[in-house]
């Protein structure tokens, strides 16, 4: 076979095998986001190209070197969105929601875009769960930001993160700790990437973010950001950390954390994992307190964090973490002749719309390739018609895992079939978590059917 043409490189496809899980990540991520408050939003995947080099900032290696840049055929400057916070806080700001109570609080599952090197659990297509909380300057919502980020985790079953915390200041206390930085990079100009270079004099902070292992190494020896820290940063910071100790949740201190977009002020952080190789940051944040300033507004306080769903997956399948079965068919009824297939279609809807998986044929098989195909997809139950069926008006309705089979009435059948469903699920429960048969478990199904 000869494909026309296949993916685009540090792009890929996700298959239905695999889709259930994005989904269930997805689906966790916003009922926990719900729980805290916070409420998605969805922005354009493209914007104009000065959102991103004004807000994420034009001396990182995202504006610099990563972005999917292109003239439109109006001549206007598109960027694919490398991130999700720009566009999220330009939305606040088009739309007036600081008009709003505040602190607003959003969320966002998104698609971002980023041209480089892919590799396991970065790819130049991928996707982001993240949430913004705009209004606020207290370090208690730094605290319960993190908290959102661990909670997911938690609950998601993933283990061993260690989530480092830093204070990169304001821009007031950042003065002078470029200048300090600047007096230490400068005696090492002849051993600093080319990149380097050109931030030494408009952003020496990014050098600490540099991958050369060069610049790494020399950076190693470079002043700290919390020894420059001004009253209220310091101020601010040791209550994040009192906030975090009040609710136990662990972190370490790393100075060397500053994030990769300029628009971060006070606090930083992030969940690590040394799981998943060199890229081990699953979700990364902070504070942005100047962003909305810098995109045309009024001075307002916020901060966030992203999270990246594939570099979650991808720990997630190193520590073999569960995931919820995915929906089984419930039902297959194989049909032959007319009469059965338009029987077979009647009650496939009225069971799909009680929320039932139900599938018939729609391939004009054989009744015996029809079960096969039953057999493939997992049914948990089968029933057979025929004209012998639709003239008696009863069926044979089979358990596949047991093989019993059950005579029932097609009239009264939808209802049937959701009494025996739902018994079956009971008596499965029964058996999974061995509890004692006198108690009513029929809450713990809820609404599965």
């Amino acid at each position: 076979m000869a494909l026309v043409t296949k993916a685009v490189k540090g792009t890929q496809d996700i298959l239905p095998g695999e889709s259930f899980k994005i989904q269930y990540i997805e689906a966790t991520a916003l009922d926990i986001a719900k729980a805290y408050g916070f409420r998605e939003i969805r922005t354009p995947v493209f914007e104009h190209t000065e959102l991103f080099s004004r807000g994420v900032g034009d001396t990182t290696d995202v504006v610099q070197k990563e972005m999917y840049t292109f003239d439109d055929k109006g001549g206007r400057s598109i960027t694919l969105r490398p991130e999700g916070t720009a566009g999220a806080i330009r939305a606040f700001l088009e739309h007036g929601l600081f008009n709003e109570p505040l602190p607003q609080k959003l969320c966002y599952l998104t698609s971002c875009y980023r041209y480089e090197k892919p590799q396991a659990g970065r790819l130049r297509e991928f996707h982001q769960f993240g949430v913004e909380c705009v209004g606020t300057a207290s370090p208690a919502a730094d605290a319960e930001v993190i908290s959102l980020a661990k909670d997911l985790f938690d609950f998601l079953g993933v283990n061993g993160l260690k989530l480092e915390i830093n204070s990169i200041g304001c821009p007031e206390c950042r003065k002078k700790y470029y200048e300090a930085l600047r007096a230490y990079f400068s005696d090492y100009k002849s051993e600093l990437c080319e990149t380097c270079l050109g931030r030494l004099e408009r952003n020496p902070m990014r050098i600490l973010d540099c991958k050369s292992p060069v610049c790494g190494k020399i950076s190693a020896g470079a002043p700290k950001i919390t020894d420059y820290l001004c009253d209220d940063c310091r101020d601010h910071f040791e209550k994040v950390q009192a906030y975090l100790d009040a609710i136990d949740i662990e972190y370490t201190v790393n100075p060397r954390i500053v994030r990769g977009l300029d628009y971060y002020t006070r606090t930083v952080f992030e969940f690590v994992s040394t799981e998943i190789g060199a890229q081990g940051t699953v979700c990364g944040g902070g504070r942005y307190d100047g962003l909305c300033e810098e995109l045309g507004g009024a001075k307002t306080p916020a901060l966030g964090f992203a999270m990246g769903i594939e570099r979650l997956m991808l720990l997630m399948e190193k520590q073999k973490t569960e995931y919820p079965a995915e929906q089984k068919c419930n039902l297959y009824i194989a049909s032959t002749g007319d009469g059965a297939l338009k029987k077979a279609m009647q009650i496939t809807t009225q069971l799909r719309r009680d929320g039932m998986s139900v599938q018939f044929d729609v391939a004009g098989r054989s009744v015996k390739a029809q079960m096969k195909y039953a057999n493939k997809l997992g049914a948990e139950f089968t029933m057979v018609l025929g004209d012998d069926e639709i003239s008696s008006g009863t069926a044979k309705l089979k358990n596949m895992q047991t093989g019993k089979e059950t005579q029932v009435t097609l009239d009264t059948f939808v209802d049937d079939f959701m009494n025996i469903a739902i018994e079956q699920s009971m008596a499965a429960l029964q058996e999974s978590f061995e509890i004692d048969e006198s108690i009513d478990i029929s809450s713990i199904i809820g609404n599965k059917f």
